[in-house]
């Protein structure tokens, strides 16, 4: 009987000691596929000159907008796109920055959906492709990064692309320039089923 009393012990404590070792919510599969493919790919494109020089330019000429005035380009911009007058949205699409991270996107194999850079306010600076909005800064991309000061690279919820059946989420991440401040934020869309 003191036999079955150990052994019971022992397998109650072999049972604790397993699941100390595995956190109580284990992330998703997917996650540190798309944070290896963010760190080694998707950074180094954002950390060129010509991206971190377009988003220093825009802090520049908008350091002093209100958030008043960011709610109104971003309901310009977005009126734009519902009523197909893109003017705002066509003078964004013809920056070199976003002719660059169009190329980047093209040439990621169809594993970037959607690429895009912000400044401190979470105002597109470029974007691969149009995108729903203009102003990022109320979201959880930007209020889980650069608002919140973290460094780590925000990755949200996989969902499945209606159009193309593709499993895709969005990775965000603080771009930091020479001198390592915070000047805004990358954002990728990414088809998980294409790394």
């Amino acid at each position: 009987m003191a036999r079955w009393g150990h052994i019971a012990v022992m397998t109650t404590g072999l049972a604790a000691c397993l699941l100390a070792l595995h956190p109580a919510r284990a992330e998703p599969a997917y996650i540190p596929l798309v944070r290896d493919y963010v760190e080694q790919r998707v950074r180094p494109m954002v950390e060129t000159p010509l991206v971190l020089k377009a988003i220093a330019e825009q802090n520049a000429e908008f350091g002093d907008v209100s958030e008043k005035d960011m709610r109104v380009l971003d309901k310009t911009y977005r009126s734009e796109i519902d009523h197909h007058h893109l003017h705002m949205v066509k003078l964004l699409l013809d920056k070199s920055v976003s002719h660059y991270l169009k190329i980047r996107q093209e040439a990621s194999q169809g594993a970037i959906v959607e690429f895009f850079v912000t400044d401190i306010h979470g105002l597109n600076v470029g974007q691969s492709v149009i995108t729903a909005d203009y102003w990022q800064g109320d979201e959880e991309k930007y209020l889980r990064t650069f608002a919140s000061g973290s460094p780590d690279i925000f990755i949200d919820r996989a969902e499945r692309n209606e159009s193309t059946q593709m499993l895709e989420t969005q990775a965000s991440f603080v771009v930091m320039d020479d001198e390592a401040r915070p000047i805004g934020v990358a954002t990728v869309t990414i088809a998980i089923d294409a790394l």
